[in-house]
């Protein structure tokens, strides 16, 4: 199962360090498959989106994974790719960048075509074979018709995603320079949130998360005193505050740390995919177990 990662310590810029894999010799690397592909992604202080990605083909992009990466910025981004739809290439590897704001994605999205021909000028928009990137596009088009509201646009498009096409998941974080969105839908994986008070359960504490899979290790000094909104497919650390988004729920954190949740999808989706649905590949990468 891919890894998402986002956070926002908006309105501050804060350092924070991100390994999207953890050491060669660790037992979570002996104990799974190498993932597809790793990426990275904040932005710059005038708001220019800065991504850092690889696919996992070779040594190299191996110790791109491994390697620390000391970043400042008011969000982050960060995915480790098992693929289900397209290649180990670059362009398949998440975040995507569309329009100033970055996007990842865990999930299964079918019937492409449907979708390719939904995006109309859109399409010019993806680069890649994913599910993902098209999702991306989707909500992209119907943000432009929201008059640049995001969380409208988001609510449109995965409405018409789910009365229309099969799925497994379309859990996705999504970030501007000052503001963060994160869905889940249905309730097939988890998708968590933590709104971390200044310096954690003791008051004091630095921000040190890391993925019991082995993937997505974060590190922060600034939040000892400063709060936070985390969000990850599953627990990072012993804080008692981690909970489950609801399916159908998107959480909103604003430029002034102003947190929002609104159920925008309350009914199943109509071709609703099961695990059992997939076959090969797919079906490994997609299982909850899947490292």
């Amino acid at each position: 199962m891919c890894r998402l990662f986002g956070m926002s310590a908006a309105p501050h810029r804060v350092h924070a360090t991100f390994w999207l894999l953890d050491a060669e010799d660790s037992l979570a690397e002996q104990s799974r498959r190498m993932p597809d592909g790793t990426g990275l992604g904040s932005f710059s202080a005038d708001g220019t989106p800065l991504l850092e990605k690889q696919p996992i083909a070779a040594y190299e992009d191996r110790q791109f994974a491994l390697e620390a990466r000391e970043r400042e910025s008011r969000t982050f981004v960060a995915h480790v790719r098992y693929a289900t739809t397209g290649g180990t290439v670059l362009a398949n590897t998440h975040p995507f960048e569309q329009n100033g704001r970055l996007f990842a994605h865990n999930g299964v999205i079918e019937d492409l075509p449907l979708l390719e021909a939904e995006l109309g000028d859109y399409r010019t928009l993806v680069h890649g074979d994913t599910d993902s990137e098209r999702f991306f596009a989707l909500i992209t088009r119907h943000i432009d018709e929201q008059g640049g509201d995001v969380g409208a646009g988001i609510a449109a498009a995965v409405g018409w995603v789910a009365d229309r096409l099969r799925i497994l998941s379309l859990n996705f974080v999504l970030v501007t320079a000052e503001e963060l969105w994160a869905f889940r839908y249905p309730d097939t994986h988890d998708l968590m949130v933590l709104q971390r008070r200044s310096g954690g359960p003791s008051g004091s504490r630095h921000l040190e998360h890391a993925s019991a899979a082995g993937t997505v290790r974060a590190r922060s000094g600034d939040l000892s005193s400063r709060p936070a909104v985390v969000v990850a497919t599953e627990r990072m650390d012993e804080d008692p505050d981690w909970e489950s988004l609801a399916s159908g729920e998107l959480l909103h954190v604003g430029p002034r740390h102003e947190v929002s949740r609104t159920m925008i999808a309350e009914h199943e989706p109509r071709h609703r995919l099961t695990l059992d649905d997939l076959t090969g590949r797919a079906k490994a990468a997609q299982a909850p177990s899947a490292p």
